[in-house]
This record gives C-alpha cells, structure tokens and sequence, in this order.
C-alpha cells in the first residue's frame, strides 16, 4: 500500500486549507480464533499478523467473549477476552457487541481503536431468529485534530438472503436515524453476500464500497486460501480512498476462514 491519495477519489469531507488525516481500517471475520475448519487455534499468530498491518481501526467479527469449554481444552488460550487479548497496548480503546450467547460463553463483533471511542451500542438485528443471532456495533470515535468525529459500524449479516435484506434495512435505517448527514462514516464487515444482492440493493445515502469504487468490483475474500465469494466489504461515506489490499496470502491464508481487507483512507 502507499499513501498517495487517488485522484479520482481524493478526501471529500476534509476541510479547505486543511491537510487530510490519513488512516488505515482492517476487517476481519477471525473466525473465533481458530484456523480453516477449526483445526488449531491461531489466536496468538493472528494478533501478530493484525499488529503487523498497522490499522488504526479495526473491525471484527467472530469474536469470542468467553468460552469456557475451550479455555479448559486449550492451554493457550488467553485469560481475557479475545478482543482485549489482540489490543494488548496496541489499540488504547476497544468495543463489544455481544450477539450469540450460549451455555458456555458468547461471541459477536468488536472494535479496536487506536484513536478514542466516545460511545458505543449494539444493535440487535436478530429478529425472530432464535440460532443466529446479528448484530451492528455502532461506535464513535474522536479523530485526531480538527478533523469531525468517525461513525463505524461493525457488520456481520445473515446466511440466509431473506435475513440479509431486513438486516440491510436495519442498517440503512440506522445509518439514516444516528448517523449525522456531514459525518464520516465507515461500515466494514462480514455481509455474507456472495450474490451480491445486498450491494445492488444497499440505499444508505452517498455511501461506496472501497474495492467497487477503485477496481470495480467488491474483493474476493472467502475462502481465505482460495478466494472465490465476495462476502466481506468496507463502505465509506465522507471520505477518501488512499489505497486498500486483500490480505490473503501467508500468514493470513492460516489464520481464519476469511481473507481480511485492509484499505487507508482520508478525513
């Protein structure tokens, strides 16, 4: 990756006369730790890989909150929460969202920040499904200087596309209610949409995909050795696209089940 913002999508909502803040975000569906088809927990290699990528944000899902079966069968397995473990004094702020929650512990998505969080909340986009619960971290965060504050949201949808395009709305609708017009905006995630059917029919005003909007067509990232589907993504709003990358080659091919995308970007 380099640093020079592309022409064609330079810094949108930057002031005038005012240097844009260059940044980078990562998302990573991490698979709750473990590699393709669960065969080893990676969970210490794939802190390394995601500290050696140098994002300020990074976008999580699959995240483990606690597990108590696998603590007792895994000597390695850390003491805290998975999202603590991998901001380890990397990341000075963090956020969790927990969605699925069962006899031995819960997982869901997580933020890592580097720049402050000042808010945070999780949205419930379950509905009546009982095996698969979603849903959409929704943070705030104090950018350095006079730059305006950064709304994310940490996304990971559906299996099915009768739950995708209601969580779609839900998203939408929460981007359209909490999310200021003006604001800078990054929606990154697992969206689950090989079809591409959530794309074609995403109605949150003035955002673009990072990949679409440079190559014209949205990343491949599953599986992660073999890229194939199309089912993670990083939509921007109010922002400029510098570079992005697929981190599928070694050692992230080891270390889930999806590739991550990495993309720095300007304010």
């Amino acid at each position: 990756m380099n640093s020079t913002p592309k022409q064609d999508t330079a810094p949108g909502g930057s002031a005038a006369g005012r240097a844009p803040l260059v940044f980078k975000v990562l998302t990573l569906n991490m698979h709750k730790g473990f590699s393709f088809l669960n065969r080893r927990l990676v969970l210490h290699e794939l802190r390394e890989a995601v500290r050696d990528a140098g994002a300020e944000i990074v976008f999580l899902q699959e995240v483990v909150g606690a597990h108590e079966g696998h603590a007792a069968r895994h000597a390695l397995w850390p003491k805290t929460p998975h999202y603590e473990f991998l901001a380890d004094q990397i990341w000075r702020d963090f956020a969790y969202g927990r969605n699925a929650v069962y006899p031995k512990g819960h997982h869901g998505n997580a933020l890592l920040s580097k720049f402050p969080i000042v808010s945070h909340r999780n949205h419930d986009i379950s509905g009546d499904d009982r095996d698969e619960r979603r849903g959409l971290l929704h943070c705030v965060v104090d950018l350095p200087g006079p730059a305006p504050r950064l709304h994310t949201i940490c996304v990971h949808l559906g299996l099915f596309a009768s739950q995708r395009r209601r969580q779609l709305g839900l998203l939408c609708g929460l981007v359209e209610s909490g999310v200021p017009d003006d604001a800078p905006l990054v929606i990154a995630g697992d969206f689950n949409d090989w079809r591409m059917e959530v794309h074609r029919t995403m109605r949150c005003e003035g955002l673009k995909e990072v990949f679409v909007a440079t190559c014209g067509a949205a990343a491949r990232s599953f599986p992660a050795r073999w890229p194939l589907l199309r089912l993670d993504r990083i939509y921007i709003r109010n922002l400029g696209i510098c570079d992005h990358a697929v981190l599928a080659l070694r050692p992230w091919s080891h270390l889930s089940d999806h590739a991550g995308l990495l993309a720095e970007i300007a304010a």
